[in-house]
């Protein structure tokens, strides 16, 4: 009876969306050419899909709300619906392909139907062409989505000739009546709370020690909570419109920092984005002496190879931007990711996420408003591990992925980063009546990376901006 429905974090991202803000993970691949043809890569993607059946569903809301909506079958599942075939202007620049993809994510995506979308984009300079994903936040999250884009590619030139089938039971559409007699049920039983019975019972101790845990982590997260974030240019009301921009890095290159330096891939990348937006904002005309900014950092707590849902907590994380010392950012950054990392701080943001499931459906939309003016943090910082191996497309080598993060109720501004192979790959995606001129983010985060890696004694291998 349960089996189909959204998980209560899933359904959530359905809750927060508005016009506004559009709850998707999404990214741009780019592949060397020459570019296959269109039927080429629609009989591929039919062929890959067999192992994601997910990719065939679409939610299905139950009446007046009364329950979490229901995952089912789309009837009139057609791959020419979900995958688009459109091509640049000359020259092709990587400018013209990131304003394409910022009107892409500035359009609701249909949830009529199964809540993704794929856009084959060719006539980019030197003969490649791009995928452009867009997944709606419900369906996967961005580990999950690294896991999808393996399952669509290869892991070497030559096509696999066997795709692995997951035999699933068909989830036809259920009618109204078996909808409101699944939410009452629902009600009745509340199937969170018969799991945590269940643990309670065949576990007790273990039980017993997770609730302290979860007890110390909210407790940690409402201290987080106390603390406002400052009023940035960043911060304002969020409208309907995306722009995007990126920056490619050289893994080796960080990795070599923070072997100098001492610490973690992810304290460089989260020292080398606060000394950037420390860049950009004096730039605005900001004032940054002394100021901390706060950014949301998600965490996966994802187990397994799951394609689907969202298994993911979070941390709140300060950026010091008003330290003019490279150096002495990330060693702030570093000491404040040291205490996180064992901080009860993750484990309130997962009993946030789980308790979802306890709330009355709907009661999340009416509570939503009151996070309109939220000042918890200035920004998402979402650093997900990318594939260790090269992909190819029909043969065609994946050069580069650059991720995209959804914006958040007045955040303007959110940064993601993807590794694939020897890089990493930097995407800023940004509502452009908020953050004007997205070009200067890159700049400062290469500059900023060039000043850490200076005092680190590393010599950079990836070129500035606007020498690549």
């Amino acid at each position: 009876m349960f089996e189909n429905r959204l998980k209560p974090l899933d359904a959530s991202f359905l809750e927060f969306e508005s016009d506004d803000n559009k709850m998707c993970v999404a990214g741009v691949d780019v592949f060397a050419g020459p570019p296959p043809s269109y039927d080429e890569v629609l009989s591929e993607l039919e062929r890959r899909l067999e192992g994601l059946p997910h990719f065939r569903r679409h939610w299905v809301n139950v009446p007046l709300g009364l329950g979490r909506p229901r995952w089912a079958d789309d009837e009139r599942f057609r791959l020419t619906y979900h995958l688009r075939h459109v091509a640049l202007p000359a020259p092709g620049s990587a400018e013209q392909l990131q304003n394409l993809f910022g009107r892409v994510m500035g359009q609701p995506i249909d949830h009529e139907r199964p809540p993704w979308e794929m856009w084959m984009v060719e006539g980019l300079e030197g003969a490649r062409f791009a995928l452009l994903h867009k997944m709606h936040h419900a369906l996967v999250d961005g580990i999950a989505s690294v896991k999808v884009l393996e399952a669509l590619l290869d892991s070497s030139p030559k096509r696999r000739d066997r795709v692995k089938r997951v035999d699933s039971e068909a989830k036809p559409e259920p009618s109204g009546a078996e909808l409101l007699a699944g939410a009452m049920l629902e009600r009745a039983y509340v199937p969170e709370v018969l799991g945590a019975i269940s643990k309670a019972v065949t576990s007790p101790r273990r039980t017993a020690s997770g609730a302290l845990r979860t007890a110390a982590g909210l407790a940690g997260l409402a201290r987080a909570a106390v603390d406002q974030a400052p009023t940035t240019p960043y911060n304002a009301s969020v409208g309907p419109h995306r722009s995007f921009s990126w920056q490619r890095e050289s893994l080796a290159d960080v990795k070599a920092i923070k072997d100098a330096l001492g610490g973690s891939v992810n304290d460089v990348v989260l020292a080398t984005v606060a000394g950037a937006l420390r860049t950009d904002m004096q730039r605005l005309g900001a004032d940054t002496e002394g100021v901390e900014l706060f950014a949301f950092v998600p965490v996966s707590v994802r187990k397994g190879d799951a394609t689907e849902g969202n298994e993911v907590s979070g941390l709140k994380v300060a950026l010091p931007v008003g330290e003019p010392d490279a150096l002495e950012r990330f060693n702030a950054v570093h000491e404040e990711m040291k205490g996180l990392k064992e901080s009860p701080q993750v484990f309130g943001a997962s009993a946030v996420m789980d308790s979802t499931g306890l709330l009355p459906a709907g009661l999340l939309e009416r509570l939503t408003p009151l996070g309109d003016s939220q000042r918890y943090a200035n920004l998402v910082i979402t650093n997900v591990p990318g594939p260790k191996e090269k992909l190819y497309l029909l043969g065609r080598e994946l050069e580069d992925v650059f991720p995209f993060v959804p914006l958040g109720v007045n955040f303007g501004l959110g940064v993601a980063v993807v590794s694939y192979t020897d890089t990493l790959g930097f995407g800023f995606s940004a509502d452009p009546d908020v953050v004007e001129d997205p070009q200067e983010l890159p700049r400062a985060l290469h500059a900023a990376l060039a000043d850490l890696a200076a005092q680190a004694g590393v010599e950079l291998s990836a070129p500035a901006p606007d020498d690549a």
